[in-house]
């Protein structure tokens, strides 16, 4: 674990300040407390040290995601977007309106007259003709599930945002609390220093030296509460919240767990989940509908109605029939049209199937490889960078090493614990690449 390794260093970089045995003794205690603070690194609120017992529960990386489905304004306004295309299907469904038609001529005549009162009263109505309605309510109801599956695909884009954003303030925090405890922790060696200056155990070059140092420390402080601030702002905007929250705060793990899934079932799993890879087979069921309607809008459709008239003191019951001589217009363009869009549909899912072998293949390559750097920098450098630099500082403070090659050893050991932070974070971000590029729940 990163948090054990550095609360030895810092432990060991501590007991070494005081310059004897007796010294170190006399600090067991404080250094149980360093301990247990590290140690709870990921519980610990920002910005203070400890929450508040006013202060809301911290969430988890699951409670985040849920509450981003929930209140997310982008994944709420395409909700509403795939309601509005479902909406169509009903639309899709409705059949021709009946008619009705009346009139009347001679009004002002007698029914014994040469020119008689003559009142008609029709209604009627258009049949469509080759399966019309049967092809439309297939191409809404297709579009809709692949609208449903586009809207699966923006969810998962968003999720993805939303762990990348709680990573980052994981890793933030964690950075910050460390960032507090170096700078503390120099500015207790930074103290010793001074004294021995005073006493003249030390130059005046070396202390100034030394007193520079300070800089860093508080620059990386500064550095650390800069991207704490600004992670917390942008998850707190992805989960839809209309201002930020200062005593907002979540907890997690810093070191990141192995994944124990194999490439190839990961693809298999990615074929299967999809949603870009499903809204794309659901686009080839759409283009074949609408080839099937397009053919069917090419048959002509018949209008039928029957008439009443009454002409003087006759009654009488007629009908009408229109069909429509199509030599001309079949719909012969919209039907090569809806051939050509069925066959790019075809070829675009191909695409969107080799794609998601890619785009697993790639987030694995980027895992295995941010895996094996951070094991090493969690069961190697961290444990080396320790060493040398409680050696650099024994032998610094017994007068064995020149100030310059311990301040060479504190950079590297601040180096090397920045590094494997980095670490860590590059595969928590592989791990939700490969999360999003298999559509599947890789971490709890």
């Amino acid at each position: 674990m990163l948090f054990n390794h550095a609360g030895r260093y810092l432990i060991k970089n501590t007991q070494a300040k005081g310059g004897s045995k007796s010294d170190m003794k006399k600090k067991r205690y404080p250094i149980l407390f360093v301990i247990s603070s590290l140690l709870l690194v990921p519980r610990l609120a920002f910005p203070q040290n400890q929450p508040s017992s006013s202060a809301p529960a911290a969430i988890t990386m699951q409670q985040a995601v849920d509450i981003a489905r929930m209140k997310n304004p982008t994944l709420l306004s395409a909700q509403q977007n795939l309601l509005s295309v479902k909406a169509q299907e009903v639309q899709a469904g409705v059949r021709a309106n009946p008619y009705l038609t009346g009139g009347g001529s001679n009004v002002t005549l007698g029914a014994n007259s040469q020119n008689p009162y003559d009142y008609y009263l029709g209604v009627g109505r258009l049949f469509e003709r080759g399966e019309k309605r049967r092809w439309r309510l297939d191409s809404a109801r297709s579009t809709t599930a692949q609208t449903d599956a586009q809207y699966h695909a923006q969810e998962q884009q968003t999720i993805l945002s939303v762990r990348q954003a709680f990573t980052s303030f994981i890793i933030a925090k964690a950075a910050k609390k460390l960032a507090d405890d170096n700078l503390a922790d120099f500015r207790h060696e930074l103290d010793i220093g001074r004294e021995r200056f005073k006493a003249g155990d030390i130059a005046k070059l070396d202390f100034e030296r030394l007193d520079l140092q300070l800089a860093q420390f508080e620059t990386d402080e500064s550095n650390a509460i800069t991207n704490a601030q600004q992670s917390s702002i942008q998850l707190q905007a992805l989960l839809g919240y209309d201002k930020a929250r200062a005593d907002f705060d979540v907890i997690g793990d810093v070191v990141p767990p192995p994944v124990s899934e194999t490439l190839e079932s990961l693809e298999q799993k990615a074929l299967a989940a999809r949603p870009d890879y499903h809204a794309a087979h659901l686009g080839v069921a759409v283009a074949d509908a609408n080839v099937k309607l397009a053919y069917a809008n090419g048959t002509a459709d018949p209008t039928a109605d029957v008439t009443y008239n009454r002409n003087g003191t006759d009654n009488s019951v007629g009908f009408d029939l229109t069909l429509p001589l199509r030599f001309f217009d079949r719909n012969q363009g919209n039907k090569e049209t809806a051939k050509y869009t069925a066959q790019a549909t075809r070829f675009t899912e191909l695409a969107t199937r080799n794609q998601v072998f890619a785009d697993v293949d790639q987030a694995w390559s980027g895992y295995v490889n941010a895996k094996v750097l951070s094991d090493r920098y969690n069961g190697h450098y961290l444990d080396e960078a320790k060493d040398v630099l409680d050696i650099a500082q024994f032998s610094y403070q017994h007068g064995g090493l020149a100030l310059i090659d311990y301040l060479d050893a504190l950079r590297e050991s601040r180096s090397v614990t920045s590094d494997a932070l980095s670490a860590y974070s590059q595969t928590w971000m592989a791990i939700h690449q490969l999360s999003f590029a298999t559509a599947t729940e890789l971490v709890p």
